[in-house]
Parts: structure tokens; sequence; C-alpha cells
């Protein structure tokens, strides 16, 4: 299928239809002071509002910032506006660093991060309500882990092309989304692919596992480490929790995927209704259900639909079918100032053209399986020599299996490389290091930190610094910088006028909801 397809793509002017698609990435990160602790300080008033700011928000903690970019058509676009909004951030900070690494800093004595609060309006505390109840599920040193989302949806004017050339008679919005569904699965069965290549996690500090953990070794007196481990962030002493690991959600069909996900909004949870929903009148979690809302499902991707106004994901989704899908198995990488590249973004790319127009037949419980243990195996020790990973017809050595995927990946590369731009090189870049494990982001980080003598926190504040160095020597434009004040200002505006709108009362207001999930 993946060949039959590329051969029609090169015919005529079908070459530019998978050019081009909208690019977007959010990036969390921890705000911390010189010494590498979480910081205290309320979230920057020079950064606008997080509740109504398009592209600077918060995530769980107060202290944990979310860059957000616009959807761009053009890598470069998109990495500019990451570029720029680092810059305007670190300029606004006050004697604070931006936190370089996915896994946490050094947190209070007693474990607490300071949520996120999105003032008194109905929204805000919904926002609120929902990351206290995160902290009561999971504990809290889970959220402070942080990663890099990257959004992408294919061009527009693929969709009535595509669909006539396969002769299928779905609506146009039914065929896009079916395909969107198609590409969720293949990505699924490569997301180990992207734990390896992209992981930059694999030591952390002891004040964040104090007890250490089986796949830990010690590598200073402060410092954790897994020797072979790609993703500490990916693994089961991160994201892999086991009432998360235990939810089954179809990505067979867009309606198996919305009733499953509709299934656990809507189903209480016997350990959360011991927590309740209101303690001594104060909220402890939006209710007691598998997942709160939508978002707390941390699947390695998400189908998502069209920004909109009120209304929960899941409604939406439903009203409008898929409009992009959100990527989430990426490590910040500390070896770039703004935690990715571009080298990423075009394999990225070339990875979801290719899921997309290779053969995607349902996933049983069986292969689910396969690919849950796959991921975290690799997570664990991906770089682990002649490591092997469970396949259908038995194991399989995993750089084998990688390059097989890479080959295929090259071959859209080549398609999207039309004036140079570096796809075919991006390829080229993750078959190496297939091959060799040392060229991979976790194993640089881990010959810098014993080169340099350093722990964990040492290594990680240097880093912290020198970017941002970086990002004040490189400094912002005027018009930029004066872009940035005036969304800033903007959106603190907006989050005052939405206090002072007369609101129903915020029972009344969660009920409306979830009323039509």
């Amino acid at each position: 299928m993946l060949d039959s397809l590329l051969d029609w793509l090169q015919e005529g002017e079908n070459t530019g239809l998978i050019r081009r698609g909208l690019r977007g990435i959010e990036k969390e990160c921890l705000r911390v002071d010189n010494a590498g602790y979480l910081s205290q300080k309320t979230h920057p008033i020079k950064l606008g509002s997080k509740l109504t700011h398009p592209y600077l928000t918060t995530d769980y903690s107060e202290a944990q910032l979310e860059f957000v970019t616009p959807p761009y058509s053009s890598n470069w676009e998109t990495f500019q506006f990451l570029c720029d909004s680092h810059g305007f951030v670190t300029r606004s900070l006050d004697n604070e660093l931006l936190w370089a690494q996915s896994m946490p800093c050094i947190v209070a004595a007693d474990g607490e991060l300071p949520i996120a609060f999105y003032g008194s309006s109905n929204l805000g505390q919904m926002k609120t309500i929902y990351r206290r109840g995160l902290g009561y599920r999971y504990g809290q040193a889970m959220q402070a882990i942080s990663g890099v989302h990257y959004n992408y949806s294919l061009p527009s004017a693929l969709w009535e092309p595509l669909r006539e050339h396969q002769k299928n008679s779905e609506t146009l919005a039914s065929f896009a989304t079916s395909q969107y569904m198609g590409m969720v699965r293949n990505y699924r069965r490569i997301a180990w692919l992207f734990i390896y290549l992209f992981g930059a996690s694999p030591a952390l500090s002891k004040s964040f596992q104090t007890s250490g953990h089986e796949l830990l070794e010690e590598l200073d007196t402060a410092t954790w480490y897994g020797p072979y481990s790609t993703s500490l962030r990916m693994s089961d002493i991160g994201y892999r929790n086991k009432t998360q690991a235990a939810l089954q959600m179809s990505a067979n069909s867009f309606d198996e995927y919305t009733s499953d996900l509709g299934v656990a909004v809507t189903t209480a949870n016997p350990a959360y209704e011991e927590v309740g929903i209101r303690v001594h009148g104060e909220y402890q979690q939006l209710n007691t259900n598998i997942l709160q809302i939508e978002n707390e499902y941390y699947s390695s991707i998400r189908p998502k639909p069209a920004p909109g106004v009120g209304g929960s994901p899941i409604v939406r989704l439903r009203e409008t079918g898929i409009e992009y899908v959100e990527v989430r198995t990426l490590d910040i990488n500390m070896l770039d100032p703004v935690g990715i590249n571009q080298t990423q973004l075009r394999f990225a790319e070339a990875a979801m053209i290719y899921c997309l127009l290779s053969s995607s037949p349902p996933i049983d419980r069986v292969e689910q399986a396969r690919i849950d243990a796959t991921e975290l195996i690799v997570a664990r020790e991906g770089r682990k020599p002649n490591l092997k990973l469970p396949g259908a017809g038995g194991n399989v050595l995993m750089s084998k299996r990688g390059v097989e995927i890479v080959d295929d990946i090259a071959k859209v590369a080549a398609l999207l490389d039309v004036n140079d731009e570096g796809y075919i090189a991006a390829a080229d870049a993750q078959r190496d290091a297939l091959t060799d494990p040392t060229l991979t982001p976790s194993a640089q980080i881990l010959f810098e930190m014993r080169d340099r003598g350093q722990s964990f926190l040492e290594f990680t504040l240097d880093v912290s610094r020198a970017h941002a160095d970086y990002f004040r020597g490189v400094g912002l434009p005027a018009k930029k910088e004066a872009l940035f004040a005036c969304v800033s200002e903007r959106s603190l505006k907006q989050a005052e006028d939405l206090e002072k709108t007369k609101e129903p009362p915020f029972e009344d207001y969660l009920a409306s909801y979830f009323e039509d999930i």
C-alpha cells in the first residue's frame, strides 16, 4: 500500500499534495531558581494570563510553563516562533531559569508542587480542580515531568484526490477522520521508535526517586540512571502508572475510540470515589470517574478536534471529526536550547505521512499488549546491545526492525525533500542512530555528564544557564518583543473580563460541560 500510494503521489500535480501540512509544538518545562529548586513564585505577570494567553500557559504546576506555537505550514516558521517565545520568556523571568530536562528539578521536601491557579471564573476553577485531582490520582511528582508534543495535520487539499484515488464513498469529513485513525494505529505501532530516537531522559535526581528502582543504578551520590535507558519519562518510573496502563482505548475506528473515551470519562472508579469530590466544601477533583476529562488519558498519540470554544473535546470530536493528531512521546531535547530541533521535526513529519500511507489493519488486544510491552522495553533499555523486541512471529532485533521502518520513512522524506530541505538527511541521521546507539540523545547526555563529572542536577543547571545565555545573546527583534508584550497584555484583559462576566454557579457549569458526553 505504501509504495503504490507513493507512486500515485509522484504523478503530475499529486506531488505537492502531502507537502506543507500544518505542524505545531507544545513544550512543557519547569521554572527553577538558580540552585535548581522548583520556583515557588506565581506565573510571571509579564507573560500574561495563563488562562487566556494563546502561546504561553502552564501545565500542572504554577511553575510549569507550556509554550504553544500556532500551526504553521513550514518547520522553519514553527521553530522560529518557538525560539522567539523562549527569548521573550527568558528576558521576562526574574532571576529564574527554564529547566532543560524532562525529568524534574529539586522539589520541596514535602513533595508539594504549587498547583496552577487560573482564577475564579468557571473555566479557571475547572482547570485548577482538574489539576488538584491529578495530584490525588497519580501523585504530584509525576506531574512535574515535562515533555514535547508534536501536532500535525495533513494539507486539506489531499483528502478529495486521495478519496477519489481509493474509490471511497464516504463523505469527505468521514474519510479524512478514518484516514487519521489509520495514522493513529500505525503510530502506536512505531511509537517505540520515537522513544528510542528522541528519548533524552536517561538519568534523574535522587530527590525525585528517593528509594531507587530495579532499573536504576547510581551514577553518583545524587543521581540515578538507567545504563541503557532512553526515556525514563516514558518508563514505569514516569508516565507508565498502573491505572493508565489498564485503560484500553481502541483506535480501530473513530466510533470505537470516542465510545471508549466516553466510557472512561463517565464510569466511576472506586479508588477515586474514596477521595471524594468535595471535602469540607473544597473540590478535590472534577468527578470520581476513571478519567476526569479526556486530557487525562496519557497516550502516545491522540486524535484532536478543531479548536473550539466550550464543550468537551469528545463532543467536539464527534461533531467535527479529527482535525489533527498530537504525538506525545518526545522528551525535551536538552541538546537544543528550545528542546527540539528541525531534524526531529522533519523526521516526525515524514513518519506521520508514512503512518497515513501504510496499510493499517485493526489492532487486537494481543497486538496492543505487544505494543505496550515494546514501548516499555525501549524506554527502559533501548540502547542495550542486541536488544530484541516482541513480534508477531517471535522476537526481532530492534535495530533491524527500526532500520526497516526508517527505510520506508525515507521514501516519504524523498518526496518532501524537493529543495534540499533536509528531510532525507533527517532520515539518514535516525538510521545511523539505530546502528550506533552512541548517537542517540540519551547516550550523548550520559556521556556529557560523565565527561564533566557532574550530577544530573549540576549538569542540567549548567545546560539551563547556557540556554538562558543563548537566548539573551540572540535577542528578540523589537517588533516581536512588542507582539508578545501586546498578546500578554490582551490576555490579562480577557481574563479580567471573564472574571467580571456573570456566570451560572460552578456546579451548573460543570454539569453542563459533561451532559452531552
